[in-house]
């Protein structure tokens, strides 16, 4: 008796697995069509599905590109820049660097380079 509730209960189990064992369609075809554009037929054994707009948004970008894109909090392009000169500064002449050529001669340049930020800091901050 409880071999047979078993193996019923096995029946039971393989059968939704027999119901998937189909094969899914060879292609899906996801569209948009504008205005009164009809939606092509599906061929054999594919599945086509069409969302509809307006013909007004036929030839304008799609609507995630028109929408300007968040401001990340990242970095600004003009302090991306600043960074890029600092760093290639370092191998350049008048670097004020044993790396670089001429290396010596730029530690003036810094130093002068180097006040004047200071300087745009603090009167950025309000400070005279």
């Amino acid at each position: 008796m409880m071999i047979r509730l078993a193996f019923a209960s096995l029946l039971l189990l393989a059968t939704p697995a027999v119901a998937q064992a189909e094969d899914p369609p060879e292609r899906v075809l996801s569209l948009i069509v504008f205005g009164d554009d009809a939606c092509p037929e599906s061929k054999g054994d594919e599945i086509v599905v069409c969302a509809r707009r307006p013909e007004s948004e036929r030839y304008r970008i799609p609507k995630k590109l028109r929408e300007k894109p968040e401001v990340s909090g990242g970095p600004g392009w003009a302090s991306q820049v600043a960074t890029m000169e600092q760093t290639s500064r370092q191998i350049l002449p008048n670097s004020c660097s044993a790396v670089g050529t001429y290396g010596f001669t730029g530690c003036t340049a810094a130093a002068i380079r180097q006040w004047y930020a200071e300087r745009r800091m603090q009167e950025s901050a309000g400070v005279p």
